[in-house]
């Protein structure tokens, strides 16, 4: 089991719905906190005690990168890290523009990676990094080819930098949860949802992912949400 409280934790996503519910978890648990996303305004307003706010933009370059080195700095150490960021499109293959392809491989894959090389060079010894995918990694929908196919690149990511961390006793988690209620796709940044089934309440699935650092699991298929 791994003790989450006097830990120190990077949350980056931190203004969605299901980031937040993690950062505040994590907080309750007795972590302290950097959180991030893109506006100090909404990032404040979570009123979570402590936390250390860095605002960063995941399509800039260097974002990922500030967020740790800030972390680092703030706290000296860092001891666990969750990309709760993404955005969704939707729309056939043949549709999509290439603006929209740009956004979504930038914010669901790159920023993933930068994140995740990042945090690579400064996590503790021991710790975890979290990253959320999606079913889509594992069930490619149509009307949504292309965010499925960011979603398994960043799933593929995940399970393949997790082989190399092991050397360095960390944990990389990738995370897979079914659909989920989080208003998301309302907010999608081109095109129409298909029909879903109502989602998994986004407690439920943050809930998911604190039993997943706490218990040492290395991955989460969407068939593990029961």
């Amino acid at each position: 089991m791994t003790d989450i409280s006097g830990k120190v934790y990077v949350v980056v996503g931190a203004s969605g719905a299901l980031g937040s519910r993690i950062a505040r978890s994590l907080a309750e648990q007795g972590a302290t906190l950097t959180i991030s996303g893109r506006s100090t305004e909404t990032l404040d307003g979570l009123g979570i005690d402590g936390a250390h706010v860095v605002a960063a933009d995941l399509r800039e370059p260097d974002a990922a990168r500030t967020v740790i080195a800030e972390a680092k700095a703030e706290h000296g150490r860092i001891d666990g890290v969750v990309n709760a960021a993404g955005v969704a499109a939707f729309g056939p293959v043949a549709d999509i523009d290439d603006d929209t392809v740009d956004d979504l491989v930038l914010i669901d894959f790159l920023g993933p990676l930068r994140l995740l090389r990042a945090a690579l060079g400064e996590i503790e010894e021991g710790g975890v990094i979290v990253g959320i995918s999606a079913v889509l990694a594992e069930q490619p929908v149509a009307g949504m080819a292309t965010y499925s196919a960011v979603k398994a690149a960043a799933s593929t990511l995940y399970v393949a930098a997790a082989k190399e961390a092991r050397r360095s006793k960390i944990r990389v988690v990738d995370v897979r949860p079914p659909h989920t209620e989080t208003g998301l796709v309302d907010r999608a940044i081109a095109g129409d949802p298909p029909k879903m089934p109502e989602g998994l309440s986004p407690d439920t699935v943050a809930d998911r992912v604190i039993a997943a650092i706490t218990g040492g699991e290395r991955e989460v298929a969407s068939s593990d949400f029961g």
